[in-house]
């Protein structure tokens, strides 16, 4: 499998802050917002990423993330000349997605949680069919809404709702066998001139192969979309990190946790941030694992 991180847009929602950054450079606490989604796929053993961002801001993730050899993954890279929806990331990664399945992240969505590998997992080990994540939301009309039936099984996505029928919103990662390649490309803009995932998600629903993965207590989702998101998530991971002592989306640490680098590689990036709390709590992972 491989994973996409749409990191595009135009931030809006965030001016002045974005007004010449993309915003998936901003920081969360203590390191870019782009970390967290990457964080997410590594977390289910993906290792292909491909990130799409404006032309503008395209050579500012290279210089972040280069090929991925840091945390033992391969970068590509692609450019989206205009926000045209999200199932444009498809269109965008076809031949980066080439024959296999594919996971797609929305680049200011982080995720956090004891069971979140589970819920990856049971994603990504499932051949057939599409995965979505929802989430329990007091304001479901701000989101793709899904409705279920007593067994958990999808009934409905409804776009923004004005009267939601469930509180369960449709979360920003995706996972999809290879066919929604070809679903993406035959969706049509929608009236905002957009092609809406909801539109990919629906054409699996009509085939009886969407499958909802429900986070429910014990899961935290956060959409960095406005200044008070970003800094209720800033203050979220600085509260875990302080207070439990381990680091929060550290592509490092999950790389050497599952074997993607070594414990000298380890060492050796915690050195370069030396000067930093992050880079002295890489050093201290390293140096328990002598």
């Amino acid at each position: 499998m491989k994973g996409i991180v749409l990191a595009g847009g135009s931030g809006s929602r965030l001016h002045p802050a974005t007004l010449a950054m993309n915003k998936q450079l901003l920081p969360v606490y203590d390191k870019p917002m782009i970390y967290y989604p990457v964080s997410v796929l590594m977390l289910a053993g993906i290792r292909d990423i491909l990130i799409i961002s404006t032309p503008d801001h395209l050579d500012d993730y290279v210089r972040l993330l280069g090929s991925g050899a840091q945390f033992g993954v391969d970068f590509s890279y692609a450019v989206q000349e205009r926000p045209e929806g999200l199932a444009q990331a498809f269109v965008i990664g076809r031949d980066f997605v080439g024959s296999d399945d594919v996971a797609l992240i929305l680049g200011d969505n982080i995720f956090f949680g004891a069971g979140l590998v589970s819920l990856l997992d049971r994603a990504s080990a499932r051949r057939r069919g599409a995965t979505i994540f929802a989430y329990a939301v007091e304001d479901a009309e701000r989101y793709g809404v899904v409705s279920l039936t007593g067994e958990g099984k999808p009934l409905r996505i409804v776009e923004k709702p004005q009267a939601p029928q469930s509180p369960w919103a449709v979360t920003g990662l995706y996972f999809y066998d290879n066919r929604v390649l070809d679903i993406a490309a035959a969706v049509k803009p929608s009236a905002r001139g957009e092609l809406e995932i909801t539109d990919v998600n629906n054409a699996y629903l009509a085939l009886s192969e969407l499958h909802v993965e429900c986070m429910s207590r014990g899961y935290t989702w956060l959409d960095t979309g406005t200044h008070d998101s970003l800094l209720e998530a800033g203050e979220f991971v600085r509260t875990i990190q302080k207070r439990q002592g381990q680091l929060v989306a550290s592509p490092e640490e999950i790389a050497f946790a599952k074997g993607f680098i070594s414990r000298d590689q380890l060492h050796e990036r915690g050195a370069e941030l030396a000067k930093t709390a992050y880079g002295r709590s890489l050093l201290a992972l390293a140096a328990e694992a002598r």
